[in-house]
């Protein structure tokens, strides 16, 4: 089972990203991703070109980190120039995979489901939600960003007629597994999941999981320890002051 969270890359993992037999590891292609909105924020203000530095610094990286992570999908810059924008991010697309549409067929028209449907940077970024999907009746027949929601018996068919490729699960996690069955063998090749659950979907399919829960619990953890730090710093300051009046004296 390829599956991960986000987040969380497995640096053992490599991705066949490249036309032949290049591989581009996970946490490389992950960067890439990032250099990518970087770069298409510097074609909108029609910027030309930039340097390793500039996009380093743009998502945490050390130039040097950047020049080998385009070195391995073949882009050296030009000195005294740096990288071509444009070139740059349409070899970056193509490496990805977003150079083309993907379709997406969306399983659960709830709240976190209409969020998803509803979210325009899917289709600006290559990704189009065609179909949605619910198991109660009480939905189906509803109209969700401008689709019909369809009932699970017409998934498999509606997978193979509108040529889907991604899965997105936004269902209760008691029957996440049961979607995620259903969407491997309607015949997606990846599944985005969002119910807090841990799914199985075997060899075929590669499968990203987005914990909210996990994410804000990190989040808080990083806030509670930042706090401590400031508790404990600030409690020391005035040990240190009589120290140094008792010094002074």
């Amino acid at each position: 089972m390829h599956a991960r969270s986000l987040g969380c890359p497995d640096p053992g993992v490599t991705l066949r990203l490249m036309p032949g037999n290049t591989r581009v590891p996970r946490p490389t292609a992950q960067r890439l991703s990032l250099y990518l909105r970087e770069l298409e924020r510097l074609e909108a203000i029609e910027q030309l070109t930039v340097s390793s530095r500039q996009l380093g610094e743009s998502v945490g990286a050390a130039d040097a980190q950047v020049r080998k992570d385009l070195g391995i999908i073949g882009h050296s810059g030009i000195p005294g120039i740096g990288y071509r924008v444009g070139a740059l991010a349409e070899a970056i697309r193509e490496v990805i995979g977003v150079h083309k549409r993907w379709r997406a067929a969306l399983v659960g028209a709830g709240n976190i489901g209409r969020a998803l449907a509803a979210y325009r940077s899917f289709h600006q970024q290559g990704f189009e939600i065609v179909a949605v999907f619910d198991a109660s009746a009480a939905v189906v027949g509803r109209t969700v960003a401008q689709l019909r929601v369809r009932p699970m018996s017409d998934l498999a068919a509606t997978v193979a007629r509108e040529d889907i490729g991604i899965g997105i699960i936004a269902v209760p996690p008691e029957c996440a597994q049961e979607v995620a069955d259903d969407l491997v063998e309607a015949g997606v090749r990846g599944i985005l999941n969002f119910a807090p659950r841990l799914l199985s979907v075997g060899d075929r399919v590669s499968m990203v999981n987005v914990d909210f829960r996990s994410a804000l619990e990190h989040l808080v953890h990083d806030v509670s320890q930042r706090d401590m730090a400031a508790i404990e710093e600030a409690e020391s300051k005035p040990v240190a002051q009589r120290r140094r009046r008792r010094g002074a004296a």
